[in-house]
């Protein structure tokens, strides 16, 4: 039995909506084993988060000798890294273990605005961690943190992917969740060479904690499991639009997505 393998290194939501949490059930949707090494743990719920208590950098780092040495991994995602420190020696065993198909969430805000990215963090983002990805998955306030640039139109989206892309980055999805103009919500994908674009209806819903997480996560399986770039965005895509227009509504601000919606859209 051919098992495919994926490794989310990210933090713990209590919540349920995102991070590791978000990570692994999206995984287990997608029919990839999912293994974790958990950067912090927060307490959060839908109306924000109370307290992020980041592991020292040793926990992390053997968390994911303890993957690397036994079990593997076909695909990796980071998520919420918290300090430079924290990405510098993530980045470190990913070159160690030589993983592929990284997946690259600049996780900085929680959905509520709770910082989750120290600001001083970011520069170690561009330095050691981008240069290793496959695919990196801003939103459009991510992008501009990490591009140094006001994105207000599609030109400005395709600009800033391409300055990402010159960071060494592979390939650049910016997803366009945060861009309210119009009924639907385009996503731009640049390999270096070619835009190509992934367009959704937008749905008007507060119920939206976990969709960065659960976005990458989805790209993540599907690189595990041998799809192109391309490919997988597009699963990804259609992933979180299922799990945005099935809403659970549960919690008493933004609410988290639901996981097992796509499955039902699958005909086998």
């Amino acid at each position: 039995m051919n098992v495919y393998k994926a490794l989310t290194i990210a933090g713990s939501d209590s919540g349920g909506g995102a991070g590791i949490q978000a990570d692994l059930k999206t995984f287990q949707e997608l029919e990839v084993f999912g293994m974790s090494a958990i950067t912090a743990v927060t307490a959060q719920n839908t109306l924000g988060v109370q307290g992020v208590y980041p592991l020292p950098v040793e926990a992390i780092v053997q968390q994911i000798e303890s993957i690397g040495t036994d079990l593997g991994t076909d695909a990796v995602k980071t998520g919420m890294l918290f300090s430079a420190e924290i990405i510098q020696a993530v980045a470190e065993k990913i070159k160690q273990f030589q993983f592929s198909r990284l997946v690259v969430d600049p996780v900085m805000v929680a959905k509520g605005g709770a910082p989750l990215l120290q600001q001083e963090a970011v520069q170690a983002l561009k330095t050691y961690l981008l240069p290793l990805a496959t695919v990196v998955t801003p939103n459009i306030p991510e992008a501009e943190v990490l591009t140094n640039r006001s994105i207000r139109t599609l030109d400005d989206r395709r600009e800033a992917a391409k300055r990402l892309h010159d960071l060494g980055v592979q390939h650049v999805v910016i997803k366009g969740g945060h861009d309210d103009d119009g009924e639907e919500a385009v996503d731009l994908l640049y390999d270096g060479t070619e835009f190509s674009y992934f367009t959704s209806k937008r749905i008007e819903t507060i119920h939206t904690h976990g969709t960065g997480c659960t976005f990458a996560a989805a790209v993540t399986a599907e690189l595990a499991k041998g799809s192109t770039v391309k490919d997988a965005v597009e699963t990804a895509k259609a992933f979180i639009q299922a799990a945005i227009e099935d809403e659970l509504g549960i919690g008493h601000g933004h609410g988290p997505t639901n996981h097992w919606a796509y499955r039902k859209t699958i005909v086998r």
